[in-house]
């Protein structure tokens, strides 16, 4: 099942951001108790493009702030997200990824 999702990749210093969330969730935000995940038009919206280039994205990237069921589903299935430490705020799923450099 796949889907698009928008994508910004920033380089900072060596460092490679990936920014992706589902298409529909951009510029929206949910709450639940304490917690808010604001699905920010600046950070997020890049290229839109399908979720099955993510896997090609995540090789690259050394920080991953992922958002939506596709997105966060699609890098699960690849191995780079442990479906233990997902976050679901109003039932939206949000995980981050760092990969550890030596």
């Amino acid at each position: 099942m796949a889907g698009r999702m928008y994508v910004k990749v920033y380089r900072v210093q060596g460092e490679v951001l990936v920014a992706a969330c589902d298409e529909e969730l951009l510029g929206k935000t949910f709450r639940e108790g304490e917690l808010k995940l604001e699905v920010k038009e600046r950070f997020y919206k890049g290229e839109l493009m399908d979720v099955e280039e993510l896997g090609r994205l995540l090789e690259e990237a050394t920080i991953a702030n992922l958002t939506g069921e596709r997105v966060v589903r699609k890098a699960i299935e690849l191995g780079y997200i442990d479906e233990s430490r997902v976050l679901r705020i109003q039932g939206v799923p949000h995980a981050q990824m760092a990969k550890m450099l030596y």
